[in-house]
């Protein structure tokens, strides 16, 4: 692995150079950007950051949602050798002062007047911090320039900085820092991960090996650009294989900007596709009986079908027969929803309930659940469209190696980890230990070299009986109830483990009026012990075959669910467990009150 980022961009761009790169939703519709045209961006942007003296190694922060200009911004910092540092949009000035103290940005590119004015408040702890570039025309301080005027500024600099801007491409080498992407912090302040062109392009190569993306393909990404997942799998990928991405407005718009742009592949986390699975659940609850029965008919035969095909038989031709029937009046509408154009989902971030991608692959949509992390760039597993099991996150991809410890921690080793976290010796020393990276998740590998993820080494919850408990499990049985938007579980030194339930509030205000239980709000409506029976009664199910002591033996019923604002979830979704412990404290304690009838 010779190439670096820039580099492959521009290998890219000389060969396809008026197919478009970029769609975007501009003025109504989406509009094409082509190779051509983003490549005279870059070189523009990379002109204007060698006029602002942005040195190699110099870190350059980029505050943005998904759009074009993030991936450009991106081309243009790692061309002048300067490392890109992608910060959530979402996150508070608070957690921004925090990453700028660290790193020490020369430079700021920003999506909105919103994001500049949170890095203008918290640059007094950056005082490196010279120019901010805002892609949205706005009022300016002095160290505000509009994008714009970046390119145009940069288009006039190209005349004395083009020898300079490919010398420092030349310069740049597969071993050096590429960007620096700070953890989610789950469990305390995040750390800055050093991944290097080598780290990127090496997981790039290896995953297009066993994920099967060309240059007819069209992501529609919607994941945050600043998430690890997204930023090798939805763009250093894409721009491998000559693929287009186009940008969701929204998560709101997710469903719309489907049907508009058709795409091929999508990225997700296990969140969305909990959410989606739980839609079309309602969806054929409320079908007339006759309609639903068509669909159960049809869902059925996708599972014996399905049976067949993972096991490697061919499919008896009368089971076909049915199959094609079962695509034609059923699936297709599901599809067409889709954009009618999906090959598959790739999911990562997190564990996938088993029922959900088993569900999804018998109505004809894959998804590829995979592995990985932020310090291994990121995937280590990956399910194939040839190799799939559901509930493992798949073989490992090309050129990592993997190992389990004695106490079951997966360690892996390889081109793809990380060159350590930024200014932060001892940590790194801890976690690559004679080139092995500890990765604190626990699983095992199957006979088959499938791998499994049980849980994260430490969420896993020890009872006060010696009994270890994987709490993620457990929750994501939780969450595929339809009536279940969130679960979280509890237990670490108890003598039995306990649940917090959100319910989903649209399902169970229906299930009260069909069963006329009246209140006048929803914590009124909780407090029902009617409802309280019947959220007891589902979890119950959902733990059936489980080992007694690894069930939930008492659960608490939420009124609001946990988020990102609330400081409750990371910007990818995961629960932050010692935090939501703290703020529930009260409550849980309330459940180990009284013993478990």
């Amino acid at each position: 692995m010779s190439e670096t980022i820039p580099t492959l961009f521009n290998r890219q761009a000389a060969v396809l150079r008026q197919k478009p790169l970029f769609f975007a939703k501009r003025r109504g519709a989406y509009q094409p950007i082509t190779w051509e045209q983003a490549q005279q961006e870059v070189v523009a942007l990379s002109a204007f950051l060698l006029e602002c003296q942005v040195n190699p190694g110099d870190r350059v922060l980029i505050l943005s949602e998904n759009r074009p200009e993030w991936g450009i911004a991106d081309l243009a910092i790692q061309s002048v050798g300067a490392w890109t540092v992608p910060i959530y949009p979402t996150l508070t000035s608070q957690d921004i002062s925090v990453i700028c103290r660290d790193c020490q940005p020369v430079i700021g590119v920003t999506s909105t007047s919103e994001q500049s004015t949170k890095l203008l408040a918290v640059s007094h702890n950056a005082p490196s911090l010279r120019r901010i570039i805002s892609m949205t025309p706005l009022s300016q301080p002095p160290q505000l320039v509009k994008w714009s005027d970046a390119l145009g500024r940069g288009r006039e600099a190209l005349a004395t900085q083009q020898k300079t801007l490919e010398n420092r491409q030349q310069q740049i080498r597969p071993d050096d820092p590429a960007t620096l992407i700070y953890t989610s912090g789950t469990t305390g302040e995040p750390k800055g991960v050093m991944l290097s062109h080598r780290n990127l392009l090496s997981n790039v190569a290896a995953c297009l090996q066993a994920i099967p993306i060309t240059d007819k393909d069209l992501h529609l990404s919607f994941l945050p650009l600043c998430h690890v997942f997204e930023r090798m799998a939805g763009w250093y990928l894409m721009l491998s294989a000559g693929a287009s991405v186009a940008y969701a407005e929204n998560m709101d718009t997710i469903p719309q900007n489907m049907l508009e742009v058709h795409p091929t592949v999508m990225l997700g986390v296990p969140r969305f596709f909990e959410k989606l699975y739980a839609r079309i659940q309602e969806g054929i609850r409320q079908l007339p009986a006759s309609k639903r029965g068509l669909v159960d008919w049809a869902i059925g035969v996708g599972q014996t079908s399905a049976m067949h095909t993972l096991s490697g038989r061919p499919l008896p031709l009368g089971l076909s027969l049915k199959r094609k029937v079962a695509e034609l009046l059923v699936f297709k509408k599901f599809h067409s929803r889709l954009g009618g154009r999906l090959r598959f989902f790739v999911s990562g971030g997190a564990p996938l309930a088993k029922e959900i991608g088993e569900f999804f692959y018998h109505v004809g949509v894959t998804i590829l659940e995979g592995y990985g992390l932020t310090e291994t760039s990121p995937v280590i597993a990956v399910n194939c469209l040839e190799a799939l099991r559901f509930g493992s996150v798949g073989k490992l991809v090309p050129d990592v190696e993997v190992k389990i410890a004695e106490d079951g921690e997966i360690l892996t080793r390889g081109p793809h980890v990380m060159l350590g976290y930024y200014q932060k010796p001892a940590e790194t020393a801890v976690a690559i230990i004679d080139r092995w990276f500890h990765t604190g998740d626990i699983g095992h590998l199957d006979s088959n070299g499938f791998l499994y993820i049980t849980d994260r080494k430490k969420d896993l919850i020890k009872t006060a009986g010696g009994k270890f408990i994987a709490p993620q499990r457990l929750e994501n049985l939780f969450v595929t109830d339809p009536y279940i938007s969130q679960a979280f579980v509890y237990g670490d030194k108890h003598p039995y483990c306990v649940a917090l339930i959100v319910p989903n509030i649209e399902q169970l205000r229906r299930y009260a009026q069909e069963q006329e239980i009246g209140a006048e709000s929803v914590k009124d409506l909780l407090l029902n012990e009617r409802i309280r029976d019947f959220y007891w009664h589902r979890v119950q199910t959902r733990q059936e075959g489980l080992a007694s002591f690894e069930q939930v033996k008492k659960i608490a019923l939420l009124d609001q669910e946990f988020t990102q604002a609330a400081g409750e979830l990371t910007p990818t979704l995961k629960a932050k467990r010692n935090l939501i412990a703290q703020r529930y404290d009260v409550t849980l304690r309330e459940l180990y009150s009284s013993p478990p009838s």
